[in-house]
């Protein structure tokens, strides 16, 4: 009797072990659904999976958004599944509210957004990401400035950015601190990318204040591509993408391809940008036996640019706002001199840059339900600007031409090590991790020169000698409906400058908890504490400055389909940092106080019909120093209120694209609000005509020709011929109406 009660349950208790992968490239697919009756799994990075099998023999599900969906029969005669999905036609209803994994909001709306609009460039990438706004300001070349959860980001201090595990953030970089330029990115080699809000996550450390945004280029190609774009302004584009093995090789387990992209343009400014950027990438994997895959991926980058720089208000118009040596606002004439607001004040403004990346991931399956994953990086940089914003406020006879450059050699490891524990009807994943980075900076300065670029006296100037280490320790108890995921990193930093060394350690845990009411309703609260990332420079320097101040938050939110084929994720949140910084135009970095930020985001995406598509991501967010009185301590250029969406459609004969919009309202441009940033709402076009063999596309920024302003900034700025330097707004105008069209083939 106890025999066969002892038997009837280890038959209930039987696990399934499979990998979904895709057909074409034999690729693992994440997060595919695998259903057997009422039971549920989700494929993990892998594409593994194990699903407790009710019955003897059961019909299996699997379901993949883009992807046709395939049935199977398994029983417990069946140990092992290699599930191979096809693509097929995006539905919605393919997505499914699940218990199983943590953070798999964010990706269902990645995998739906990069599935749906079509991109040709770092920046619509960046601009997926729901909530997330960037600017250029000065020329084309530069890193972008992000905006995104209260933040102005600068260029990535406040959002940790990285590529197949390799970070793109420049600690200590001489133009700003976190500065993550991705330009080095080539959109068609990308094949799904992950964002997180929040300092929630065990993995994730320095710059991790507002979140995460990681980029995974593809392992292997389904086809390739060769493409020629060209539009407006002297603008063109040529991109390929070339596969070097073939499908006998993919079926063994190997795979190789390479890449690369040449871009010019003049830009819509009366004095020509002569943007150059050079891209080139390659990538090879093996499957080592059954158990190894190996990764080896090397990329090089150079761009060059002319920029026109920020503009003071009243150098193209009068009676503009400015703040006198009270703080009130005022009313200023126009500048001696009038100018176009495509115009140049300053033409010897640019620079260059090049960066060289080498990564080698291996990926082990240790069996008995053990992973384990290294990832080694290697990235040789080079960075040179003329930038001048205040023009002749500092030095009426030479003019503020500022110099900014440095190279950098930075190498690090990422590994981790993982353990899933099937314990009855629950499942424990044990994972720890263990990461170092060095970063070293050579002929580091920031210099003040003349238009020739003559050197007159050293802002800033010294090497930089940078480390941190970090290990964390991150559990997820899956037990029903609920999912708890508890977690803690410790990291270890030091910043050496000159011959001077500080070190410093924090810890950081994490908590978060969801609970999936059924298969339409899922409800989490995270929370966790981070810190604010800083400059060696100012570690050193001190002036005031906490070495890495805490940051604590918490969201609140959850992931609705209230009908098939609509998907909600909305969240109320909240972060407190106990020291922000503020970085200076003469390259300081200067204690700006304790600062908290609450906020409301929502992102909604429904299909309408098979064809067509609707998205919305609305975000609320309200930044101010926690010591200030009411109606004081705004933080300048903190957003307030974004938004973006658009229609998509996808016919069966070819034809695809989309309507979108980007909403930034205006906000504070000084910590008193008598500035302010001006809002604006631009509207982009994308349409193609997309065959097996070739696609001919039109895409159209900023269709109605919006006059906007792309970045402003305050700025305490003096023109030829004025008296006295003027405090106002700066601002660079956005792209007016600028088509391109672009053919491309596929073989």
């Amino acid at each position: 009797m106890a025999f066969a009660l002892l038997a009837t349950i280890c038959s209930a208790q039987h696990l399934l072990k499979g990998q979904v992968i895709d057909s074409a490239t034999r690729q693992p697919i994440a997060y595919a659904n695998i259903k057997a009756g009422d039971h549920y799994a989700v494929s993990d990075g892998r594409g593994d999976f194990q699903l407790k099998l009710p019955t003897d023999t059961v019909s299996i599900i699997i379901t993949y958004m883009g992807y046709a969906p395939k049935q199977i029969k398994a029983g417990h005669q069946t140990t092992m599944l290699i599930i191979a999905l096809g693509r097929g036609k995006i539905d919605l209803q393919a997505v499914r509210i699940s218990p199983e994994s943590n953070n798999v909001s964010f990706h269902t709306l990645s995998a739906l957004d990069l599935n749906i609009r079509p991109v040709n460039s770092s920046q619509d990438l960046m601009r997926m990401v729901p909530g997330l706004f960037i600017a250029q300001h000065m020329g084309g070349g530069k890193a972008e400035q992000i905006f995104i959860r209260g933040f102005d980001a600068d260029h990535g201090t406040d959002l940790n950015v990285t590529v197949d595990g390799m970070p793109v953030n420049m600690v200590s970089h001489i133009h700003g601190q976190g500065y993550a330029d991705l330009h080095f990115l080539i959109p068609e080699t990308v094949s799904t990318y992950d964002f997180g809000k929040g300092p929630y996550y065990t993995d994730k450390g320095d710059f991790t204040t507002a979140g995460f945004l990681n980029y995974t280029t593809k392992n292997a190609l389904d086809k390739s591509e060769v493409s020629v774009e060209g539009g407006q302004f002297n603008s063109y584009r040529l991109a390929g993408v070339i596969d070097l093995l073939g499908d006998a090789a993919k079926q063994r387990g190997e795979n190789a391809y390479i890449a690369g992209e040449y871009n010019y343009t003049d830009g819509p400014f009366k004095l020509p940008e002569h943007y150059k950027r050079t891209n080139l990438f390659g990538k090879y994997t093996r499957q080592l036996g059954t158990n190894n895959q190996l990764s080896l991926s090397a990329s090089t980058f150079s761009t060059s640019w002319i920029a026109s720089g920020e503009i003071p208000e009243r150098a193209v118009a009068a009676n503009t706002v400015a703040v006198d040596d009270k703080g009130n606002a005022i009313r200023v004439p126009a500048a001696p001199t009038i100018i176009d607001r495509f115009g140049t004040i300053d033409s010897a403004q640019g620079g260059k840059s090049t960066r060289i990346n080498a990564i080698a991931k291996l990926s082990t399956d240790l069996k008995d339900n053990w992973t384990m994953e290294n990832i080694a990086y290697y990235t040789h940089y080079t960075f040179l600007l003329h930038v001048n914003s205040t023009f002749f406020a500092d030095d009426p006879v030479n003019g503020d031409e500022r110099q900014q450059q440095e190279a950098r050699d930075m190498f690090g490891y990422n590994g981790s090590v993982t353990k899933k524990h099937y314990l009855g009807s629950n499942v424990l994943t044990s994972t720890l991790g263990l990461s170092s980075r060095f970063d070293r900076t050579y002929g580091t300065e920031y210099s003040n020169v003349t238009e020739q670029y003559q050197f007159l006296d050293d802002i800033s100037k010294g090497d930089i000698r940078q480390n941190n280490t970090a290990v964390y320790l991150d559990e997820a108890l899956q037990s029903g409906k609920w999912l708890v995921n508890a977690g803690a990193r410790l990291d270890y930093f030091s910043f050496g400058f000159h011959d001077t060394t500080k070190t410093n350690v924090i810890v950081s845990p994490k908590l978060n908890v969801q609970y999936t009411a059924n298969s339409a309703l899922q409800l989490y609260i995270k929370a966790g504490k981070g810190f604010h990332s800083n400059n060696a420079i100012a570690v050193i320097g001190n002036n005031g400055l906490q070495t890495l101040p805490a940051a604590y938050g918490a969201d609140l939110g959850m992931n609705w389909k209230p009908i098939p084929h609509l998907y909600v994720n909305a969240a109320v949140w909240y972060l407190y940092l106990q020291q922000e910084f503020v970085y200076t135009d003469d390259g300081d970095i200067a204690p700006g106080g304790r600062t908290r930020r609450q906020g409301f985001d929502l992102s909604a995406r429904y299909q309408l019909t098979n064809w067509l598509f609707a998205d919305v991501n609305m975000n609320l967010a309200k930044s101010r120093l926690a010591d200030s009185a009411s109606g004081h301590g705004y933080l300048a250029l903190a957003p307030t209120f974004t938004s973006t969406g658009g229609l998509d459609f996808k016919f069966a004969n070819g034809i695809n694209g989309g309507l979108s919009y980007r909403y930034m309202h205006s906000r504070p441009g000084n910590n008193t609000n008598t500035l302010v940033a001006d809002g604006y709402y631009v509207t982009d076009l994308k349409v193609n005509y997309t065959r097996k063999r070739y696609e001919v596309g039109l895409s159209i920024e900023n269709l109605f020709n919006t006059k906007w302003n792309e970045f402003e900034a305050e700025e305490v700025s003096r023109l030829r011929g004025e008296a006295a330097p003027v405090d106002q707004m700066s601002f660079t105008p956005g792209t007016p109406f600028f088509a391109k069209l672009r053919v491309a083939v596929f073989f």
